[in-house]
């Protein structure tokens, strides 16, 4: 049985677009679509919606078979040290959700996919997710369906984005990587797009994708679907 392949990119931006679509070229000449975690607002003042291009590329990736996840809000610590949706109770996420569905809906870009900035929710955003129409919650440990209440094992690793950029850190994504895909399991990486400038961590993710490849990874985007078991759809 073979395993599967999700690539995810997050902090796509007018400034890092370049990067981004240089490097999407290298995975789409190896058959790799991407999942592309994106949140209305960023660290620094950055708008989505005050950015057109990036707007008008996502759009154009998804409609070529690329995915959409919802990244949360505005990237802000609801507490000291904890992620944006890490610690929120069910309604101060419902208020978060809302409002960044809204942005993504007026842009075209909505989606029913989410993953917190962190990849660790609430046990009160689990709660918010599905009331708010989310089917989909793709965590640091695992992917899970929130229409069925079940999920796939699978830890992610990444490169920034909370994730570690040294060298080491790199050479470990690799191998976690291969020993997932080894092992027919689920190899799901993410990078953040600030990284994808720095030869290092954009060579590591495209090794590990190599190996994923090789040992036959069938690529997958985070996607969901009624009448597919979660396996065949995360």
């Amino acid at each position: 049985m073979a395993g599967q392949l999700v690539v995810s990119i997050s902090h796509v931006s007018a400034r890092t677009l370049g990067d981004v679509a240089d490097f999407r070229a290298a995975l789409d000449a190896r058959g790799v679509p991407t999942s592309f975690l994106v949140a209305p607002r960023l660290k620094g003042g950055y708008r989505l919606d005050h950015d057109l291009p990036t707007v008008e590329w996502l759009l154009g990736r998804r409609t070529a078979g690329d995915a959409i996840v919802l990244h949360g809000f505005d990237e802000a610590a609801t507490k000291k040290r904890r992620s944006e949706f890490a610690s929120l109770a069910a309604h101060e996420a419902n208020l978060r959700l809302m409002g960044a569905d809204r942005v993504l809906e007026h842009l075209g870009l909505r989606t029913r996919l989410f993953a917190a900035p962190g990849w660790t929710v609430s046990q009160g955003t689990s709660i918010a997710l599905p009331r708010n129409g989310f089917r989909l919650l793709a965590g640091f440990n695992g992917v899970t369906d929130l229409v069925r209440g079940t999920t796939v094992r699978a830890r992610v690793v990444g490169i920034g984005a909370g994730f570690v950029t040294e060298p080491w850190w790199c050479r470990t994504v690799v191998l976690s990587a291969e020993r997932t895909a080894r092992r027919a399991g689920m190899v799901r990486l993410a990078v953040s797009a600030k990284q994808l400038s720095r030869p290092g961590p954009r060579q590591a993710v495209l090794d590990a994708v190599d190996l994923a490849l090789m040992h036959q990874c069938a690529p997958q985007v985070y996607r969901w679907e009624s009448g597919a078991a979660l396996q065949d759809a995360a």
